[in-house]
């Protein structure tokens, strides 16, 4: 049977790899991602957003001037730093970007994350994540990991932590706005919509411009450790 139009000419190797980043990536993964809404909850609280806009609005800046200049070419480095075997370095960016969270609750988000995310790891018989089970571990770490022998391209995983991210985010803003499932589904549109861009300029972002460009969701994260009703553990 010939190929059908469109198909890219993927060999099957790089279709599973493909599909490996979609279980990678699904809401549906046990590593508690749901608990956390990295300050959007404080943000909510204190009026800084309240209707679609203004959540989207947050959300591109933070993917743009936080995701996409941090984690993202962090990212990027892990895959470098595992694909070639060097695991000082893989601890050395794993410091480096549990350090760059401006909180004691989005550090502590970061750790959990990793260890749970090392967790299911191990279930899919990825031993070598077993090391990162009880030690300091970020999620971009076992992320990276899973990446690199899985077979996953930078490019996509990049833009496959890019979506989780988005994804999370989104159904944060649908509980706390709160909003409606279609302004849901338009947001992640949108947020899709730059997402190329974005890791674009994350695969050649150089060391010295690695950081945060935004301030209001670090001020929103600190201010959420002392809100008195939370739903979220950020």
């Amino acid at each position: 049977m010939s190929e059908l139009p469109g198909e890219g000419g993927r060999s099957s190797s790089e279709r599973l790899a493909l599909l490996r980043l979609f279980h990678l990536v699904s809401p549906a993964l046990p590593i508690g991602a749901y608990a956390y809404s990295q300050g959007l909850e404080y943000a909510v609280e204190a009026g800084w957003i309240g209707d679609e806009a203004a959540t989207l609005d947050w959300l591109l800046a933070l993917s743009r001037h936080a995701l996409g200049t941090l984690d993202l070419p962090i990212l990027l480095r892990l895959q470098r730093s595992w694909r070639a075997g060097d695991i000082a370095a893989v601890r050395s960016w794993t410091a480096r970007l549990i350090g760059s969270r401006a909180t004691a609750e989005s550090r502590a988000e970061e750790r959990h994350l990793g260890r749970a995310l090392a967790r299911v790891l191990i279930e899919l018989e990825l031993s070598e994540a077993g090391a990162w089970r009880t030690g300091e571990a970020s999620f971009a770490t076992l992320f990276s990991l899973a990446a690199v022998r899985w077979q996953i391209r930078e490019s996509d995983a990049l833009s496959g932590y890019l979506w989780a991210w988005s994804e999370n985010q989104v159904l944060a803003a649908l509980k706390l706005v709160p909003l409606g499932q279609s302004a849901g589904q338009r947001m992640l549109h949108r947020l899709g919509d730059s997402m190329p861009q974005i890791v674009e300029r994350a695969m050649h972002l150089g060391e010295e411009a690695i950081g945060v460009g935004v301030i209001a969701p670090a001020l929103a994260g600190a201010l959420h450790e002392s809100q008195y009703t939370r739903l979220f553990q950020s």
